[in-house]
């Protein structure tokens, strides 16, 4: 199994919608990419390494899937419409990782 981190940096102007990302953004996400999308976690980052400091990420999202080829069987035919909704709810540009679930 992969899972696809989308982390969202935190900085003093990153704005997110929260309510927009969990009840339009990922809904449509999951209905595009269908099947193969085996299961999504969302994060807020509330801070970093030290209580009261800013964490580094706003939001990290984390979308699980069976293989690399899975998902972009799955997902490069809808990106471009995935991508173009992300200006409806951060002004941030994600940062992408593809990891493999070891545990």
């Amino acid at each position: 199994m992969i899972k696809v981190g989308v982390f969202y940096p935190k900085n003093a102007d990153t704005k997110f919608d929260m309510t927009y990302y969990l009840e339009k953004h990922l809904p449509m996400v999951r209905k595009k990419v269908g099947a193969a999308l085996k299961g999504i976690s969302v994060e807020e980052g509330i801070f970093g390494a030290q209580p009261g400091t800013s964490p580094t990420y706003a939001v990290v999202a984390h979308l699980s899937f069976d293989s690399v080829d899975a998902f972009l069987t799955a997902f490069l035919p809808v990106a471009p419409e995935v991508q173009g909704d992300i200006k409806n709810y951060t002004n941030v540009e994600p940062v992408i990782q593809f990891s493999e679930v070891k545990l």
